[in-house]
């Protein structure tokens, strides 16, 4: 018998456990087997991905105890240990009702996410980009982040806390629902029932219709996505929603585009080594092709590392006025800033100078 072990799914605060290595309680998701047992304290993944980590498999797990191996699989057969178990058929996606998307859209009410956004936008373009992207608001001002696939359906959304004047995610530990669901909430109120599952899109995907013809950037923050969108609308600007969040099913509905991706300064490798494998793997409507920008590799500093900025907080200088890592000599001509691009980017990166307004020589 083969045994497949799998991360446990969330069942409230109870299912969620303090993480070996930072500490912070209710963050650490651990793997448990077919009967929803778990294998040990030690074994699962931690949700801060950038600030910690930690990820300890199953495979990992017994590898280093192997007197621990379930006595029914054999020694030849531990690298299949987590392995992702058999496809079964396809399950009607569960979705959100679009009325609770109705009742929080509200243009002419601030979030504290958009009160930022007024910083950077003049008030129509802000409006724009919270129609544009269905940002929704809450009583207490924290920001909604619809997931709305490309039929139109709310698979949930995302409820975020942030600073209005920096613009900054709230991660103050002691600050209460700093990041929750729709559909949590939702279930908790028991207006959806127990069996509703989660099946995650891209944030923005529901603009691949809208604009067929736009090229694709892709980064992994719903803020960023606005942001760049705001001050780069010559690209369809979507969001993975965390780090760790590609795979081909999520990313199928980009087949056939010019996808670019921007990962945040910390994920690069990552992004290269998944995107690489799932690049012009097939997908229902075609092939995936995909390249990712090396833009903030080349340019971060010492400390934009240390911040693991993304491409937002770039953007955000040179609309703020603030300096950049370029400095104004690397801006002169055409040849200097094509070194920072892959050669067939050249014609989109003419498109960033204009949009950019950068005379050069």
């Amino acid at each position: 018998m083969d045994h497949t072990y799998t991360l446990q799914r969330y069942a409230g605060l109870a299912s969620r456990h303090t993480c070996p290595r930072c500490n912070r309680p209710h963050c650490f998701t651990r793997y448990v087997d077919e009967a929803g047992h778990e294998i040990a304290d030690s074994v699962g993944r931690c949700d801060h991905e950038s600030s910690c980590g930690y990820h300890y498999t199953p495979r990992q797990y017994f590898a280093d105890h192997p007197e621990l191996r379930p006595l029914s699989l054999p020694v030849s057969r531990v690298d299949k240990v987590d392995r992702v178990a058999a496809p079964v058929p396809p399950k009607p996606i569960d979705t959100i009702p679009a009325e609770i998307l109705q009742r929080t859209v509200h243009p002419s009410r601030d979030s504290h996410f958009t009160t930022f956004l007024s910083s950077l936008f003049d008030p129509a373009e802000v409006e724009s980009l919270v129609i544009q992207y269905r940002l929704g608001v809450t009583r207490d001002r924290s920001v909604i982040f619809y997931q709305i696939d490309t039929t139109g359906h709310i698979r949930t959304g995302k409820i975020m806390k942030y600073d209005p004047e920096t613009g900054h995610r709230i991660k103050d530990p002691s600050t209460p629902n700093r990041i929750t669901w729709v559909h949590s909430l939702l279930k908790q109120l028991g207006k959806l029932p127990r069996t509703w599952a989660l099946s995650q899109c891209l944030f923005g995907e529901h603009l691949l219709a809208e604009y067929p013809d736009k090229p694709v950037a892709l980064v992994e923050s719903e803020k960023t996505a606005v942001i760049c969108a705001g001050i780069i609308p010559r690209y369809l600007w979507l969001a993975t929603g965390g780090k760790s969040q590609l795979s081909a099913a999520r990313l199928a509905p980009l087949a056939g585009r010019r996808v670019t991706a921007f990962p945040d300064i910390d994920a690069y490798d990552l992004w290269c080594e998944k995107l690489g494998s799932l690049s012009s793997c097939p997908a229902p409507t075609g092939h995936l092709f995909i390249t990712v920008s090396d833009l903030l590799q080349r340019n971060a500093t010492p400390a934009d590392r240390e911040a693991h900025i993304d491409l937002a907080d770039w953007l955000i200088r040179w609309k703020k006025g603030e300096p950049a890592s370029f400095s104004a000599e690397t801006l002169r001509t055409f040849e200097a800033i094509a070194q920072y691009f892959d050669p067939e980017h050249h014609e989109e990166l003419k498109n960033w100078i204009e949009d950019f307004g950068l005379e050069l020589v």
